[in-house]
């Protein structure tokens, strides 16, 4: 990206749709370009890269996921945040794993929308390295030496509890899937109940009301999301 503004492309068959990101977004300082479908997409992309592509699953003449999968197929990291019916999980999971970076369920706020949107951006240029310390509010994780403290105090967790926060530390703001979270943390044959059995644990130790967490929450029937951080 450079010193210019941002370039969304905004991909939905919806009029009122495609509106509302244009004013809301143009508001938040974007440049927004619009696609009303797949075919009008591709074109936008090979014409003139944008920095980011909101992008609506259900399209007429091809669906998000095969588009989605398309573009990364190509090479294509440009970060992707999907819209959504609040009813398609499945559809979610799926387009998270085959390369979006975020999702947005319909009806949705533009304030939400614009707050992932900017963590997309942020995320795709960080260094490949980690940083040192992540902070978050009153959670501190030392990556280095594997330190976890809660209003500076120091939390003991367990090897599994660790290695669970540490990748949702790495990609903070952003919802990981529960298929991604076995695989990196256990392997691709572990059963789900395992990662909700630590993340169960895991915030008896760091939330201060595990019921009601503010560090870790639940993006329901999709995964998980670690607040991001300061």
């Amino acid at each position: 990206m450079t010193g210019s503004a941002v370039k969304i492309l905004v991909v939905d068959d919806e009029p009122p749709i495609r509106k509302l990101l244009r004013v809301g977004l143009t508001a938040q300082g974007y440049e927004v370009q619009e696609a009303p479908n797949a075919s009008a997409a591709r074109q936008s992309v090979a014409d003139d890269m944008p920095d980011l592509i909101v992008l609506d699953l259900g399209l007429p003449d091809k669906s998000g996921h095969d588009l989605l999968q398309e573009w990364r197929d190509e090479g294509l990291s440009m970060p992707v945040v999907i819209l959504s019916s609040r009813t398609d999980e499945a559809g979610i999971v799926r387009a998270l794993e085959s390369g979006a970076d975020d999702y947005v369920t319909k009806p949705f706020g533009i304030n939400e929308l614009g707050a992932r949107i900017r963590v997309a951006l942020r995320h795709r240029l960080q260094q490949q390295g980690e940083k040192a310390i992540f902070q978050t509010g009153g959670l501190s994780i030392d990556l280095v030496k594997r330190i976890v403290k809660v209003d500076g105090t120091e939390i003991k967790l367990s090897p599994k509890e660790y290695d669970i926060l540490r990748v949702l530390a790495q990609h903070a703001g952003k919802v990981l899937t529960h298929q991604f979270l076995l695989k990196q943390i256990w392997g691709p044959a572990a059963d789900v109940q395992y990662l909700r059995v630590y993340v169960r644990q895991l915030r008896q130790k760091i939330e201060q009301i595990p019921d009601q967490p503010h560090y870790i929450t639940t993006e329901t029937g999709v995964g998980y999301r670690l607040r991001e951080p300061d």
